[in-house]
């Protein structure tokens, strides 16, 4: 037997005695990458490393990630699906070395000291090669020099790594399989079969390539990568024989302690066998939003949204097995007990996610009640229509429309989740695409209605976040001017008291452009251009050079501000009558926002 504290401090140990640096794993919620939520891998932190920049503890790290996904949401309960882990992580930056990588991975994973796996129940798997990339044969051969028996060659789909949208750094991996002694359900049986034969537990990307614009093959990285993870929970389950998830370290302590406290036992059936699951992982999720240093409160949208859809859920399954919400603080202790040595942040904030926790309980609690009463209501509604549509020989289906899905959420908080799952239990199908289009035409009128204060990313109109406004548009000429035209702003946020500014510059900016960057900028302001503003189609405004990248925000008439000889962009204002309004312009931060995309920081003073 070996617990998931065992594991972790085995990791440690072991990486640290081959001379990697032992880092604290990164907040759950990205400050750099608009493309997700949350944080879904160990990887995602380290990004600008893995793109070039130094880190601060030198070129070989290694640390324990908590990680959230939510793609699976809909399959937890089941034997697998979490929506929050922990992923064990090493690298090495700027350097690949696959021997010596796989030959760390078959040690740990075989030495007594460690895992003590027998060889033969190892299986791995290695990159085929293809038009774009080569076999790896290296990868190949130094599992073989290992003593591994059964590695295969299997294709891009299993065995390639790559950042979201195919731009950037880019490689094969290899991945390790425990061979659970399962009869083969084919001649052609592979790690790469869904057949239960083989469990992946480990994978080491070797970020070898880089792919530097859309359709282009891969070049050779000029320093490349070595990017691990391995799934803390599932490799317990697998080290243990365990058939679930649930039945590891804390998991199982939690369904313990609901299971003292339900009214319906735990593996009476499949239903409150998955209710107790979700209740156990949803709450930890919670527990690891609402404690993390950067603070997500529940809400209707972003990661508040996900949030205030764990902790309902949580509630509606305490429901079905009879379990009083008031245990969940329990729960919540238990779990920072468990983690708060790891992640300090969670256990400085105890407090605090009880009570976001309790506040959210409490308003759903009443929301629930109301919002049960309102579907009663509707399914009565259908029934009531059924019985009078039959006399005239009329068939109505057992469907719950999309509208009346989406009036149970907007006007009493029923999330659409439950109402599907309540649907069921009755034998009624929901209209889901209604639904979707419903929440689509509400988001939209809320757009609308808040583009008036929140347009091109200010906080606020006012003069102060005008004249940032101003400045963003004389930096974007200035890094257009410096990197050629193909740079464009992906976003922008201005406050009253600073600008942040994200473009596409493939490299980390030097301190001699940050200068040069500046100094354009002020020498701008120096000459007091008046900025002008004119109304003109889309069409007129392209012709006479205007910049715009968000120009379908505005509709067929736009406004193009102009600043003399120094900028024409398409933009909803407002902004500063003249350039001298600015005084001076200081860059305060360069940073990495996402793959491919800087960010820069600046004030006005």
């Amino acid at each position: 037997m070996i617990t998931d504290i065992e594991l972790k401090k085995k990791w440690f140990e072991f990486f640290e005695s081959k001379g990697f640096k032992r880092i604290a794993g990164y907040s759950i919620i990205p400050e750099n990458d608009p493309t997700v939520l949350f944080t879904t891998a160990g990887m995602h932190p380290l990004v600008p490393y893995l793109l070039g920049e130094p880190h601060p503890e030198g070129d070989k790290i290694c640390d324990i990630q908590r990680c959230i996904r939510t793609t699976d949401i809909d399959e937890v309960g089941d034997e697998t699906h979490l929506t929050s882990f922990e992923m064990l992580g090493n690298w090495f930056l700027g350097k690949c070395d696959k021997e010596k990588m796989i030959e760390y991975s078959y040690e740990f994973l075989t030495s007594p000291k460690y895992l003590n796996i027998p060889k033969e129940r190892i299986a791995t798997t290695v990159f085929m090669g293809d038009e774009v990339a080569p076999k790896d044969e290296v990868a190949f051969n130094a599992w073989k020099k290992c003593g591994i028996g059964d590695v295969f060659y299997l294709g891009k789909e299993n065995n390639w790594w790559a950042l979201g949208g195919g731009v950037g750094p880019c490689g094969p991996d290899t991945e390790m399989f425990y061979d659970t002694l399962k009869p083969k359900c084919s001649k052609d049986c592979s790690p790469a079969c869904d057949c239960g034969k083989y469990v992946e537990i480990w994978n080491d990307v070797f970020m070898q390539y880089v792919v530097e614009k859309e359709g282009e093959k891969v070049k050779a990285l000029q320093k490349p990568n070595i990017d691990t993870g391995m799934g803390l929970e599932r490799t317990v389950m697998v080290l243990n024989g365990f058939k679930s998830i649930y039945e590891c370290g804390i998991l199982k302590k939690v369904i313990d302690f609901i299971s003292s406290k339900a009214k319906v036992e735990y593996l009476e059936n499949e239903k409150f066998k998955r209710s107790y699951r979700i209740i156990a992982d949803h709450l930890r999720s919670s527990m690891f939003i609402l404690g993390d240093e950067r603070g997500v409160v529940p809400s209707n949208v972003g990661q508040g949204y996900i949030l205030r859809r764990f902790i309902r859920r949580a509630v509606n399954c305490a429901r079905n097995i009879g379990l009083d919400t008031k245990f969940f603080n329990d729960i919540i202790d238990m779990f920072v007990d468990h983690h708060g040595e790891d992640y300090s942040d969670i256990k400085k904030n105890r407090e605090f996610i009880k009570t976001e926790l309790d506040k959210e309980v409490e308003k759903f609690s009443k929301a629930l009640e109301e919002g049960h009463k309102e579907f009663e209501k509707v399914i009565f509604g259908i029934e009531k229509h059924k019985e009078f549509a039959s006399k005239n020989g009329e068939i109505v289906p057992n469907i719950i429309s999309g509208k009346a899905c989406f009036r149970l959420y907007d006007t009493f908080g029923f999330p659409f989740e439950l109402t599907k799952e309540l649907a069921k239990e009755k034998g009624y199908d929901v209209d889901e695409e209604g639904y979707k289009k419903a929440f689509l035409e509400h988001q939209e009128k809320s757009r609308t209605a808040s583009m008036g204060t929140f347009k091109g990313g200010l906080a606020d109109t006012s003069t102060a976040s005008a004249h940032l406004h101003t400045a963003t548009h004389l930096l974007m000429a200035g890094l257009r001017k410096m990197f050629g035209n193909q740079v464009m702003q992906k976003g922008s946020n201005i406050t009253p008291e600073r600008l942040r500014l994200d473009f596409n510059v493939d490299h980390k900016l030097t301190s001699e452009e940050i200068k040069e960057l500046e100094d354009f900028v002020n020498d701008a302001i120096q000459r007091a251009i008046p900025v002008t503003c004119e109304e003109m189609s889309i069409a007129d405004a392209k012709k006479s050079g205007a910049v715009g990248v968000f120009e379908n925000k505005y509709g067929e008439v736009v406004k193009v501000y102009t600043i003399g000889d120094v900028s024409k962009e398409i933009c909803g204002g407002p902004h500063a009558k003249n350039t001298a309004d600015l005084h001076h312009l200081k860059i305060t931060k360069e940073e990495s926002s996402s793959a491919g995309v800087r960010r820069i920081k600046a004030i006005l003073d």
